[in-house]
């Protein structure tokens, strides 16, 4: 009954909690939240609540980026998150999250990588990006990646002693962000197109179109989800929405 009502709604251009087929819930943004971290983001858009820990660690260079940090995303979804989540290891929508988000991340040059090499060739930093799902109420991509950008935005680098030993705690300065990536997911139902799903409406959607953009307008990422296609001008469509909503959030990071 529910899938009915929210699919004659969205024919009708409205939706369950009023707002416009482009607009977003309410975003709310807090950052430094973890006090353990090297940077870190809440993120509440609607009552889907994210948090964003970003930690940094020595570690040994991948052979075909010797002179580059290396960057790793995770996603963890809680069971108090939802009654659909499970505790155990990350499931493939976990898994599909944490590479949606760092597609964006890394695609887009977020981080300049060749600043994070400590002694060339062995030695760089790690930035590892944690997401943790507090509570599942639709738009997962947006929220995460907003949240991994904005942790990442204040992040900081920790201190080195003589021996290249980790001064926990103490900084050399921030992590060098040089792009801040925002990713949009414009959904299809029918020849309606509309902007940050709740939970009821992800249920009736017929595809999306997950696109991460850089403040250039250059799209870093871009990822399909649902059973049907999608015409090529639709998409064209698609993309154009995803763009203009991405300017607007990016001035909230």
């Amino acid at each position: 009954m529910m899938d009915n009502y929210v699919l004659e709604l969205l024919q009708n251009n409205k939706r369950t909690d009023g707002r416009e087929l482009d607009q977003y819930r309410d975003i709310e943004i807090k950052t430094n939240v973890i006090a353990k971290a090297e940077g870190s983001a809440y993120v509440k858009m609607g009552n889907t609540q994210v948090i964003a820990g970003v930690k940094m660690n020595m570690a040994t260079p991948f052979a075909d980026t010797p002179d580059e940090g290396v960057l790793m995303v995770n996603s963890e979804f809680t069971p108090l998150a939802s009654p659909n989540f499970e505790a155990g290891p990350p499931n493939e929508n976990s898994i599909e999250l944490a590479r949606i988000v760092d597609r964006g991340i890394r695609e887009s040059k977020t981080v300049e990588m060749s600043k994070l090499v400590i002694i060339p060739g062995e030695k760089v930093w790690s930035v590892i990006i944690d997401i943790h799902i507090i509570d599942h109420q639709g738009n997962l991509q947006d929220a995460a990646a907003l949240a991994a950008t904005a942790a990442l935005l204040n992040a900081k680098i920790p201190k080195l002693d003589e021996n290249n030993t980790v001064l926990r705690g103490e900084f050399s300065g921030k992590l060098p962000v040089v792009h801040k990536p925002i990713t949009v997911s414009v959904c299809k139902i029918g020849d309606k197109m509309f902007l940050d799903p709740s939970l009821d409406e992800e249920s009736v959607i017929d595809s999306k179109l997950v696109l991460a953009f850089r403040e250039d307008d250059k799209i870093c990422a871009v990822q399909k989800q649902g059973d049907k296609g999608i015409e090529f001008d639709a998409v064209e469509e698609m993309i154009g929405i995803a763009m203009k909503k991405s300017k607007e959030l990016r001035k909230l990071v």
